[in-house]
């Protein structure tokens, strides 16, 4: 399969940073991705033992579609997260001092307050953890081809950034990602990724990443199309290397006892 684009969230919930390469570090996570969350009242997440909480304590698409309409980017060498509204740079804060995580309570209060259910405090992922959906969500693979055959079946366009995936391929056939779990992709650099599972998909995905607006049911329109309400597969990352815009992953080969040509 050929990668088409490489994307990160460093926060979650917010908008996706393209990058034209990634480092994938061995058993680690996609660099850069869900460093944060901004908890929508008290989370209970402790960063000394962290425990993977459920994404609705936490400013989510999936109920909170207006993030859709903000634009943001964070700055790896100063740790500022900057927003961008209508085109206007709303917000630029230091996510590693306290003043900048107290700008950044301030501005959700204001753009969001009748979303609230409390303090909606900036929360900074330790370097063993991220803020994924799933526990397992190390790397996430979008298959374009699966998303084209949705939208052909739709009549309607489907973008695929909706999904929030961390790798965009083609040169896959529709749906072949499904029958990929349990499998290993090799890359470039000795990359190795071991396919975890398929990713269900939530309310989230009904949101236009462009607009905000909840304009579509994608995983009523999934069950009723293919019988489930998968899009996209997890993977761990076996062994690290470099991976970029154009570079491919081959389908290992299956360990000769499990009888998989």
């Amino acid at each position: 399969m050929l990668i088409e684009t490489l994307y990160r969230y460093p926060v979650k919930g917010l908008s996706p940073e393209r990058l034209a390469r990634a480092e994938l570090p061995t058993e680690g996570y996609f660099p850069g991705d869900r460093l944060f969350a901004i908890e929508n009242g008290p989370s209970g997440f402790d960063p000394v033992e962290p425990v993977h909480q459920p994404k609705i304590k936490y400013l989510m698409l999936m109920r909170n579609e207006s993030l859709a309409r903000l634009r943001s980017r964070y700055d790896d060498p100063t740790g500022d997260l900057v927003i961008e509204q209508g085109g206007q740079e709303v917000l630029r804060a230091a996510t590693g001092s306290e003043n900048g995580r107290a700008e950044i309570t301030r501005f959700f209060e204001g753009f969001m307050p009748d979303a609230l259910r409390g303090v909606p405090q900036l929360l900074t992922a330790p370097p063993t953890y991220r803020f994924t959906d799933s526990r397992s969500g190390f790397v996430s693979i979008i298959n374009l081809a699966s998303v084209a055959d949705l939208e052909a079946r739709l009549g309607l366009p489907v973008d695929p950034l909706r999904f929030r995936g961390n790798l965009m391929v083609s040169d896959l056939p529709a749906w072949a990602e499904n029958d990929l779990v349990g499998r290993d992709l090799s890359g470039p650099n000795g990359l190795r990724l071991h396919v975890i599972k398929r990713i269900e998909r939530c309310a989230a995905t009904n949101v236009d990443p462009a607009t905000g607006a909840r304009d579509m049911q994608i995983p009523k329109a999934l069950m009723q199309h293919y019988g489930h309400v998968d899009c996209g597969i997890y993977c761990r990352i076996v062994a690290g290397g470099s991976l970029g815009e154009g570079a491919r992953l081959s389908v290992a080969e299956a360990p000769a006892e499990l009888g998989i040509a």
